[in-house]
């Protein structure tokens, strides 16, 4: 059995569709979280890492996830059970387009499918939780816009190649950014990896980078000093 450990929760990683990888533990760290913020929904919670990382995060916040793929539903399920917070965390097999929420949210966050036109996984599950075929931009930013506070965010992780296409659908949708965060695998590589958040308020935007490695290939101080509370 795969189990991966953070410092406040274990997490099994075997029978998700989508296995933990940094892109999650970039978001789960990086987006933005407010003290006051009571209600989430994760989309594609894969195993359920964002989740949990949220979970720690913001200690009174009630938490949904949703996946299109059973076992991965499945796993996120166990994981919520077995962490500190069971009771905040609920863990639903459905497709975005067949969920209904029972409420608004403070905080709607996705670690999507990005690939769009390359050649499919002949898994089909593989292929499902990485290609917007099942859940794309479009139909993320239409769910945000009708379904968070008016003081709600939107946060995503994509790659950087798909910000003006999600910039120009989320101003569709009337959803603004306010922070654009770029991620570099080293300080010589250009970033390859956005974090992207909106709200329903036009604010002044705020624009950063992040890198992970440094050039001898060891975790940077700064990727180190987001992550501190959750790898050992």
């Amino acid at each position: 059995m795969s189990i991966f450990r953070f410092r406040q929760f274990s997490m099994n990683n075997e029978r998700s569709a989508l296995k933990i990888g940094t892109d999650a533990v970039v978001l789960g760290s990086a987006m933005t979280i407010l003290p006051s913020d009571s209600s989430m929904l994760d989309i594609g919670t894969g195993t359920g890492v964002i989740a949990l990382m949220a979970a720690q995060r913001c200690p009174n916040a009630a938490i949904e996830a949703i996946d299109i793929d059973a076992d991965s539903a499945a796993e996120a399920a166990g994981n919520f059970a077995a962490s500190p917070w069971p009771s905040r965390l609920c863990a639903r097999h459905t497709a975005l387009r067949e969920y209904t929420p029972s409420g608004r949210f403070d905080l709607i966050f996705s670690n999507p499918p990005y690939f769009e036109s390359s050649l499919k996984n002949p898994d089909g599950r593989s292929a499902t939780a990485r290609h917007t075929d099942s859940l794309s931009y479009r139909e993320i930013c239409a769910f945000a816009s009708e379904n968070l506070n008016d003081e709600g965010r939107l946060s995503l992780i994509l790659p950087v190649e798909s910000e003006r296409t999600l910039l120009r659908l989320a101003a569709g949708f009337g959803l603004y950014p306010f922070r654009l965060l770029r991620v570099q695998t080293t300080p010589k590589k250009q970033a390859s990896r956005l974090v992207a958040e909106f709200s329903k308020k036009r604010q002044a935007l705020q624009e950063q980078s992040l890198v992970l490695m440094d050039s001898d290939g060891s975790r940077s101080a700064e990727f180190s000093n987001l992550t501190k509370d959750f790898y050992l």
